[in-house]
């Protein structure tokens, strides 16, 4: 049984060996034009990766100048209710005011 392990594991490396040749027979590309191909594609990911994360903050600093400028809105027309309540108030006090005041001749 050991022989037929040894011729197993002979067989094995044989066609460790055919199956690399093989590859590199067949490979359509030299290894320096597919390191360079493989840069290239790294370099154009990394570049589309900026792009994005630009285009990202542009979107995000649109939104919270659209927020401000929303909550600026909201401010001045709670702060213009405020005041026509305060006039309100003080138009109402003052007629009462005049109207208890007893009317002397």
């Amino acid at each position: 049984m050991s022989e037929r392990d040894g011729s197993g594991f002979l067989w094995f490396l044989a066609g460790l060996g055919i199956g690399a040749a093989v590859g590199i027979l067949y490979a359509p590309k030299s290894g320096d034009e597919t390191r360079q191909r493989l840069r290239e594609v790294a370099e154009e990911g990394r570049e589309s990766v900026k792009e994005r994360a630009r285009q990202a903050r542009e979107q995000a600093g649109t939104w919270a100048d659209k927020g401000r400028d929303y909550l600026s809105q909201q401010k001045e027309q709670i702060r213009s209710a405020y005041e026509a309540g305060r006039q309100a108030y003080r138009e109402a006090t003052s007629e009462e005011a005049e109207g208890a005041k007893p009317k002397v001749p």
